[in-house]
């Protein structure tokens, strides 16, 4: 599968546009870490435990919107963007989307 934030595909071209695909999921740490990530924030700095969550989160929501592609019969996605948003406190929904097409 051919993942791309740009509407095209360099040397290939679009056969058929297949439509809207997306996954997403919902993550947080456990208690431990998001008390360990609430230090952290008193001396500055990164954020390390929330950085590996959001790595994790993106990776899950490539999957399932990849998964979604294939069921679709398409062999690239374009346009593909990112959003997250925090559900509560220690919890962030991340969504990857964008347009699953067929190459030639």
């Amino acid at each position: 599968m051919i993942i791309v934030n740009t509407p095209e595909v360099p040397g290939h071209e679009v056969a058929e546009v297949l439509g809207l695909v997306k996954g997403s999921t919902i993550r947080a740490k456990h208690l431990g870490k998001d008390i360990l990530a609430g230090l952290r924030t008193l001396v500055g700095g990164e954020i390390k435990e929330y950085t590996e969550m959001l790595e994790e989160a993106r990776q899950m929501a490539i999957q399932r919107m990849v998964k979604e592609a294939e069921a679709k019969g398409a062999n690239a996605i374009v346009n593909v963007r990112f959003t997250t948003s925090q559900v509560m406190a220690g919890a962030a929904e991340l969504l990857a989307y964008g347009t699953a097409v067929r190459l030639k």
